[in-house]
């Protein structure tokens, strides 16, 4: 397996880093591959009485990197694009699933697409300073503090969750399955992941 056609393949063996760091892009680009190249019907396609949709799960996960690699990690506002839709990241998350369907494809894909990377930017900053140890600005209600390590976990663990939601979803839009995009697969809509 040549990692030029697999680059979101962790690697064999690596550092806590790589491998936290490979699970989360390796999550990331399978569920951009599963939300990939569609029209505003297709990512509006609901699925029984559910009202999770491919869109909705683009907005909510772009919300996630952000407010998980800038609130949660430093204390400060999302800032652009959150800012101007009037949502924090302490607000209500069923904002970010439903508001979808107000948004181009166009909109979209561009959200997640430089949430992902302003996300990417962000982490390696803080593990350059601090590593997987430090603590971050999020606590709980008695005042202990989170970890980065238990932030990327947490990010990985949305992913995860929601990449099996956009497996389902995207079957049922075009019968897309398989597990991992194909070998040297790029994003059609949207910058590259």
């Amino acid at each position: 397996m040549s990692h030029t056609h697999y680059p979101w393949e962790p690697p064999l063996a690596g550092s806590e880093v790589e491998h936290l760091l490979g699970a989360l892009n390796r999550l990331r680009t399978t569920f951009r591959w599963k939300a990939d190249d569609l029209g505003e019907a297709g990512l509006r396609a609901r699925m029984g009485s559910s009202t999770l949709t491919l869109g909705g799960l683009l907005k909510h996960l772009a919300a996630a990197e952000d407010c998980m690699f800038t609130t949660k990690l430093n204390g400060t506002p999302m800032g652009a694009p959150w800012e101007a839709m009037g949502w924090s990241c302490d607000q209500d998350w069923e904002f970010t699933f439903t508001s979808a369907a107000h948004d181009t494809p166009e909109q979209l894909y561009t959200l997640w697409d430089s949430a992902v990377h302003r996300s990417g930017v962000r982490l390696d900053a803080a593990l350059a300073a601090g590593g997987l140890d430090q603590l971050v600005h999020l606590s709980w209600i008695d005042g202990r503090h989170l970890s980065l390590r238990r932030l990327v976990c947490d990010l990985i663990e949305e992913y995860g969750r929601h990449t099996g939601h956009a497996d389902l979803l995207r079957e049922a839009v075009d019968g897309l399955v398989g597990a991992d995009p194909p070998a040297g697969w790029r994003p059609r809509n949207g910058h590259p992941v």
